[in-house]
């Protein structure tokens, strides 16, 4: 598995990358995980969104917040710095489950990373993601071409989770955003530890398949 972190970088340029690997991937290439950051931006799924969005669009521009419809699955969710973002350029055909198979493990990796911290975090039936209660640290969407991935998980690290209050997280009246930050009363927590972390678990949960671990920056 390639492994390259693209930093802070806009949500439009972090796609125009992952759809050029996503080519070559599908084509034989290694499959690769970006991991990243982006500058504030709310993005639509392809379910939608925008009826659980709570500001107007010029009020975002002049935020210097960016309106996204995305091609990802699930509704509506927010990036901003400090929420750690891996999205994986995998073949799905490659894998048991298929595209299921690749979500449960994606929130696995989640889970297996904020138990590494001392933090208990979970599944809920029927709502996509990793939760602690009713309180989510980290979204999922996916979307797939040619039988390879694209998009992936949102992860909060930080403390700082206000640009959900623009939203209606996910379209769920009653969860609150959360974060690792905010769960372990820890403001000493970096992100290069978290992703670290994170790269551990997929190594671990991804071995069984034909990626080898690797790990490469532009």
């Amino acid at each position: 598995m390639k492994i390259i972190d693209l930093g802070l970088i806009r949500y439009a340029e972090a796609d125009a990358i992952q759809r050029k690997r996503l080519e070559e991937v599908a084509a034989g290439a290694e499959p690769t995980l970006y991991l990243l950051e982006h500058p504030p931006v709310i993005t639509f799924g392809r379910n939608g969104g925008r009826e659980n969005l709570h500001a107007s669009d010029e009020f975002l521009a002049s935020q210097g917040i960016d309106l996204v419809q995305s091609s990802r699955g699930g509704n509506i969710t927010c990036h901003f710095p400090g929420q750690l973002v891996a999205y994986p350029v995998f073949r799905v055909a490659k894998r048991p489950g298929g595209m299921r198979g690749l979500f449960h493990d994606l929130e696995e990796a989640v889970i297996r990373t904020a138990g590494a911290f001392g933090l208990q975090a979970g599944r809920q039936e029927g709502r996509p993601g990793v939760w602690v209660e009713n309180r989510k640290i980290c979204s999922i969407g996916i979307a797939m071409r040619k039988w390879t991935s694209y998009h992936g998980l949102a992860l909060n690290v930080q403390r700082d989770v206000n640009l959900f209050r623009m939203i209606t997280l996910c379209g769920l009246t009653d969860a609150e955003p959360s974060s690792l930050a905010q769960e372990l009363n820890r403001d000493d927590l970096s992100m290069q530890e978290v992703k670290d972390e994170l790269v551990r678990q997929f190594g671990n949960i991804f071995a069984d398949t034909t990626l080898a671990q690797g790990q490469d920056s532009l």
